[in-house]
């Protein structure tokens, strides 16, 4: 141990104690066990383990941008209901003179970190946004979809389910988006793919970081390998309730951003980076359990799904175009939904045809659901998941008339729109997202999509263009967004 280590003594846990740790707190928060309980137990601890330095506190915009802020332990304890934030300076957020916004700490998502990717002596939870009143922020759609899940279980008895599918990139250098050249290009770590990725080359390295994170943090890991594209990933885990799951998203991308940081790469989220090769998506398996049981399966069913399941698939089609701004919110994302390509652009469902929307797996009494294809993972996880399931529901609720209405989609064989501009029409001119969303945000949302789709071209071309890149919500900075 050498002076410095001695000097800081911080939390530094070894990864098979985190996993087991990580576990009990995800384990009691899928019983749906009361918040005080979470309360009491997460502050007792952090007031018994000294060497914990610090609380990362995170949220999200309402463009799906993630943001931390490091709170002093002994502040946290002393001021927890006095967090505030410059809500002015989150771009979506509120206008300098509403400046004042406050972070309600969720201790159900409470998790220690690996300290060799987060340092040592943190631990980190996801915030609600609120007003200066302490009254939930209408844009923090992480809030939204709490209290959605929380309703739709008291009132219908149903408990919504997702399991993501996120795929990225692993290029070359730190920062490669922010120092995008137009000229070079991005540039991959290897020209592998899929099942040509040997153990130690770089891609296979980062994967084996990344996957030993996230079992430290509770993942519950399925499996984790290259993707078809050369330099491309992929980590699946298993389904969680849907905050958690949206909340799980968030630190993936995390994880893996600071894991290729540390090998001197850039894990990258933009759904189309390089031309001539497949984009990366976030295909999200969704379904409902009532009762301890999978509300989407029906042994005797098309495709063995439920009646229930059908109508949820149905409204999600009817809404394809005017949800689609949702899934996919930069214009980078309608590279790959280009319908000149094989893309998850048809507005259709299909049991085996990738290029539809919506995929029915194959599935059995556990694992029976619907997998939306043609959401980037660029994509806002608390939005995207808030609108999927309120249409699944409404579906299920809808009139005899309204149903008929919905299933007729399925004869039209439409596609998704193909660039950003026709997008925020179809967005801006449907009733069921203003009335979803809530007017203020629904024009929100057209004005942060209007702003950067001014300063690209309706036809993108074959040419991964600078703005495209250095304006994207997850990428640009007050430098890049001003240097126009």
């Amino acid at each position: 141990m050498d002076s410095e280590t001695k000097l800081r003594d911080f939390l530094n846990i070894p990864y098979d104690e985190l996993k087991k740790m990580n576990l009990e707190v995800k384990k009691d928060r899928q019983a749906q066990k009361p918040e005080a309980y979470f309360r009491a137990k997460m502050r007792a601890h952090l007031e018994s383990q000294v060497a914990i330095k610090a609380v990362t506190a995170c949220f999200t915009d309402l463009e799906g941008r993630f943001h931390m802020l490091d709170y002093d332990k002994d502040f946290v304890l002393a001021g927890e209901d006095n967090l505030t934030f410059d809500g002015s300076s989150i771009k979506g957020f509120t206008p300098q003179d509403q400046s004042d916004l406050r972070l309600k700490i969720d201790w159900a998502s409470f998790r220690w970190l690996p300290a060799d990717i987060f340092g040592p002596g943190k631990v980190i939870v996801f915030c609600d946004v609120q007003n200066k009143d302490g009254q939930p922020y209408s844009g923090c759609f992480r809030s939204r979809l709490k209290e959605f899940a929380r309703d739709l279980l008291q009132e219908s008895g149903f408990l919504a389910n997702v399991s993501p599918e996120i795929e990225g990139f692993l290029l070359r250098g730190v920062d490669a988006e922010q120092n995008f050249d137009e000229k070079q290009g991005l540039e991959l770590v290897t020209k592998g793919g899929y099942y040509h990725c040997l153990p130690q080359d770089d891609l296979r390295r980062f994967i084996d970081l990344c996957a030993e994170a996230q079992r430290a943090l509770g993942f519950e890991n399925e499996k984790d390998h290259p993707e078809v594209a050369p330099s491309q990933f992929e980590l699946n885990y298993k389904y969680d309730e849907i905050v958690g799951a949206a909340d799980q998203i968030q630190l993936y991308k995390l994880v893996c951003r600071q894991a290729a940081k540390s090998m001197g790469c850039t894990a990258s989220f933009l759904p189309k980076p390089i031309m001539g090769i497949n984009g990366t998506g976030m295909h999200l398996n969704f379904s409902l359990q009532k009762n301890q049981k999978n509300a989407f399966y029906d042994k005797n069913g098309r495709a063995s799904l439920s009646k229930e399941a059908w109508e949820a698939v149905n409204s999600i089609l009817h809404h394809a175009k005017e949800i689609c701004l949702i899934f996919n919110s930069s214009i980078n994302a309608y590279r790959r939904l280009d319908p000149h390509f094989e893309a998850p652009n048809e507005i259709k469902a299909s049991l085996t045809d990738r290029g539809s929307m919506v995929r029915i797996p194959i599935g059995n009494e556990k694992s029976a659901r619907i997998e939306v294809r043609s959401v980037a993972p660029d994509a806002n996880p608390y939005l995207g998941l808030y609108v999927l399931a309120s249409l699944a529901v409404k579906g299920i609720n809808a009139s005899k008339l309204e149903k008929e209405i919905f299933a007729a989609v399925r004869e039209k064989r439409e596609k998704l729109p193909g660039n950003i501009h026709d997008a925020i029409r179809y967005f801006a001119n449907g009733a069921a997202m203003k009335e979803i969303l809530g007017e203020e945000n629904h024009q929100k949302f057209i004005d942060l999509k209007k702003e950067v789709a001014h300063r690209s071209p309706r036809d993108l071309g074959t040419k991964i263009k600078y703005r495209e890149i250095v304006d994207h919500h997850e990428i640009r900075n007050q430098m890049l967004w001003t240097d126009f």
